[in-house]
């Protein structure tokens, strides 16, 4: 029989997998909302179509809040690499 001295790799994905998602808790929110759409347990029954509709728009949601997280770290990213290779200059922001 064959021993594992090693961290079991699924494992360590797994964790790291749930650090990430807690870090992010609209994400998390979002995997939640499609988890529960593939469980057909007791409440209203749907349709195939339905439960389609239902998934199309949760994947909508995970892309634009995906996007939305995308573009904010790489707003902060790019400020911080201005801030380094210009540190004299000002930041101004834009009058509303």
């Amino acid at each position: 029989m064959k021993q594992n001295h090693g961290t079991n790799p699924r494992s360590e994905r797994e964790k790291q997998m749930l650090e990430r998602l807690r870090r992010r808790p609209d994400l998390w929110a979002r995997f939640e909302a499609i988890l529960a759409l593939t469980e057909v347990e007791g409440g209203a029954w749907r349709t195939a179509d339905q439960v389609e509709e239902l998934l199309v728009e949760e994947v909508r949601r995970l892309g634009s809040e995906t996007m939305h997280q995308w573009a904010a770290q790489a707003e902060e990213r790019t400020a911080s690499e201005l801030a380094a290779a210009h540190p004299r200059a000002s930041v101004r922001k834009k009058k509303r």
